[in-house]
């Protein structure tokens, strides 16, 4: 085998629909789940993080994100990149690259990614994610890419058993804590989770921006335990090629979906009916909520995997169908577009899945500058919903620069970037 790269970037020919379709309907989440931090100037819950006030529109939209998308999307993406790399990695040797070699390659492009995520946290937004998958990467394809599949399962198992004994910690200090806090105490909020946000002068939000995602690439990269749990499955995923050949895996996607989404909602439902009133919980005891949306945001995201693995295998069904009729898919493309290979809403998810990372940064070019204090300072006057709808609205520009870059040819700008950093060539 050759010690140098024998073959570049993935080609579109040689992209599964499955991983595609995930990635773009996760940018929609993760534009829903990370916009409420622009509501800047207000208390915000400690259980939650989502404003203590509204109306009855804005408590029921924070209620259903809270039991649907918060902590559940991240660790989605987390199983994406994981798997992402199994692909690379497995394409690379296949064309006869060393193992080694290809490795290589995967902490190469980890590393631009840990960088990418620096500069996204210093221009624009704290809450950047790629800083942390970078960082995991690093780690887990050093310690386990070479490891044996059951060694995979064992320690997502241990980690799993550690974020389970947490929880039961945090539940048992927030049970002492409601039961010793003195009576008509001050409840404990806060006006906003960074300050970067509120500050009106972008040179002095720089630094607080950095110091929050020195802070978020760490606790998610490795501290919280999700990301590293889903990486490690979606290199056992990778190797079985679950994604790329849905059909072939059914009962397993079935059965993950079928038990994994409903304890991902139930899991949050607590949260979500306590942000509402329902349960009435003391503020300092809300922290137990944020280990048992991380817990149970692991199989949340975990079953949202396996229903857009089961999408995949519809959009493979349909092209075949397409095959079969004399139709092939790349005729009906050429006709007309990306939208007319596999239909309306899969084209325009497959489309910003192919463009993820421009799309990614692309929504915080459309918030950070209109909504924080040190642009146009909308985040101040925008409510839960009034927010939700401008998070879809920036998801669908988005779609709409995705779509048409993808009926002209052309990759996303930071692809390319990352791909020519990665490659050299």
């Amino acid at each position: 085998m050759s010690t140098t790269l024998t073959r570049g970037p993935v080609r579109v020919s040689e992209r599964s629909p499955a991983p595609d379709l995930a990635r773009g309907c996760m940018l929609l989440l993760i534009a829903m789940a990370n916009t409420v931090w622009y509501l800047w100037g207000r208390e915000h819950a400690v259980g939650s993080g989502r404003p203590v006030d509204g109306s009855w529109l804005d408590k029921a939209t924070d209620a259903v994100l809270i039991a649907a998308v918060d902590m559940r999307v991240y660790p989605m993406f987390a199983f994406l990149f994981g798997y992402g790399m199994v692909q690379l990695y497995s394409r690379q040797v296949a064309a006869g690259t060393s193992p080694a070699r290809a490795r290589r390659l995967l902490q190469v492009r980890n590393l631009w990614l840990l960088a990418l995520g620096f500069a996204h946290a210093a221009l624009l937004w704290m809450g950047d994610v790629l800083g942390a998958y970078g960082v995991a990467g690093l780690l887990l394809v050093w310690m386990f890419f070479r490891r044996a599949d059951g060694t995979l399962l064992a320690w997502t198992a241990a980690l799993l058993g550690l974020l389970l004994l947490g929880t039961a910690v945090s539940a048992a200090g927030s049970y002492v804590a409601a039961r010793t806090r003195t009576a008509g105490a001050a409840p404990d909020t806060g006006s906003f989770v960074d300050p970067s946000i509120s500050l009106t002068s972008y040179l002095a939000s720089v630094p607080d921006r950095l110091g929050q995602w020195v802070y978020t690439t760490l606790g998610q990269g490795v501290a919280d335990l999700v990301v590293p749990m889903m990486i490690l499955l979606a290199f056992w995923a990778g190797r079985r090629r679950v994604l790329e050949n849905p059909g072939d895996h059914l009962p397993l996607l079935r059965r993950v979906a079928a038990v994994c989404v409903p304890l991902g909602v139930l899991g949050g439902l607590p949260n979500a009916l306590d942000h509402v009133g329902v349960l009435g919980v003391p503020s300092h005891a809300e922290g137990f909520f944020l280990f048992v949306q991380l817990l149970t945001g692991f199989f949340g995201g975990l079953g949202y995997v396996a229903l857009w693995g089961l999408a995949g295998h519809a959009v493979t069904r349909r092209r075949s169908r397409l095959l079969t009729a004399g139709r092939p898919a790349s005729r009906a493309a050429r006709a007309g577009g990306v939208l007319a290979a596999d239909g309306l809403v899969a084209g325009a998810l497959q489309a910003v899945g192919r463009r993820s990372l421009t799309c990614y940064l692309l929504q915080s070019v459309l918030c950070a500058p209109v909504l924080a204090a040190w642009g146009f300072g909308l985040g101040q006057h925008l409510t839960s919903f009034t927010m939700f709808l401008y998070a879809v609205a920036v998801w669908g520009l988005t779609v709409l620069f995705a779509v048409g870059q993808e009926n002209r040819g052309r990759p996303g700008p930071a692809e390319v970037l990352l791909r020519r950093l990665t490659y050299r060539s």
